[in-house]
């Protein structure tokens, strides 16, 4: 399972914490880094086991998983910009004046307001999340659906992939690791993006140069693959389009 998988499938109490363990390690659930047990790690001239190793590196990497969901994008976390700030300054501990303030909007009660609704929102959700997993015990007819990677820029219909029409991409468009042709329709292209992406690896900057060698091995044409990669988020670059790295 990709790291996307493995981020999608954790339970609440993994996601707040931002990793999942395992028998032999801590798994960090935003990158992927994977952190094994029975090591001791130094990190900032002090030595920490394995999941306090494990929450410094969120800390470090990430800031802190509110801060990381909070920069995905609305279409994954349901958020409207609106709420998206209003969230980072409760979660700062502005008082309802401070944040009527700094967002120059209504009243005090209209902060109270915003409060009162996005409580609602949560009890919503927790009815929706029961009702699902009552749902999944049931369902025995629903496909297998590839979960978007976090980066996604877009969610749309092309996001609707089972596993069985992923597999049978790949087979069809890059079943060695060669891209063949490439695909003329959007859902295979994607498919197929994710696939290219994996050839990268994960928090390694390339530079131009060699970001051109890796694709090109994959398809004579990497200017268009690395023009579609970035397109869908699998890879990311400075702007002057000097270093290149995969979306973690």
């Amino acid at each position: 399972m990709d790291n996307s998988g493995i981020f999608w499938s954790a339970s609440i109490q993994e996601l707040k914490k931002g990793y999942v363990e395992e028998s032999d390690s801590f798994t960090c659930l935003l990158c992927g880094k994977r952190i094994e047990k029975g090591i001791v790690y130094p990190f900032e001239d002090k030595l920490y086991e394995a999941e306090r190793y494990t929450q410094a590196h969120i800390e470090q990497e990430h800031v802190s998983v509110f801060d990381y969901i909070m920069k995905m994008d609305k279409k994954l976390t349901g958020l409207t910009e609106h709420q998206n700030k209003l969230l980072r300054l409760f979660y700062e501990g502005k008082s309802n004046k401070e944040v009527q303030s700094e967002m120059g909007i209504g009243s005090m009660s209209t902060i109270r307001n915003h409060r009162f609704v996005l409580k609602e929102k949560e009890r919503q959700a927790k009815m929706f999340l029961a009702v699902m997993e009552l749902l999944n015990e049931r369902d025995t007819h629903a496909p297998v659906v590839v979960p978007p990677h976090k980066q996604a820029r877009m969610i749309d219909s092309r996001y609707n992939v089972t596993e069985e029409e992923q597999q049978k991409t790949i087979q069809k468009f890059i079943p060695d690791g060669v891209l063949l042709a490439f695909p003329p329709k959007e859902k295979q292209r994607l498919i197929v993006m994710r696939e290219i992406a994996k050839t990268f690896k994960a928090g390694q900057v390339y530079n131009e140069k060699k970001t051109n060698e890796v694709l090109f091995a994959v398809f004579h044409d990497y200017v268009k693959v690395r023009r579609y990669l970035i397109e869908y988020g699998f890879l990311n670059r400075k702007p002057d389009g000097s270093e290149y790295w995969v979306n973690e």
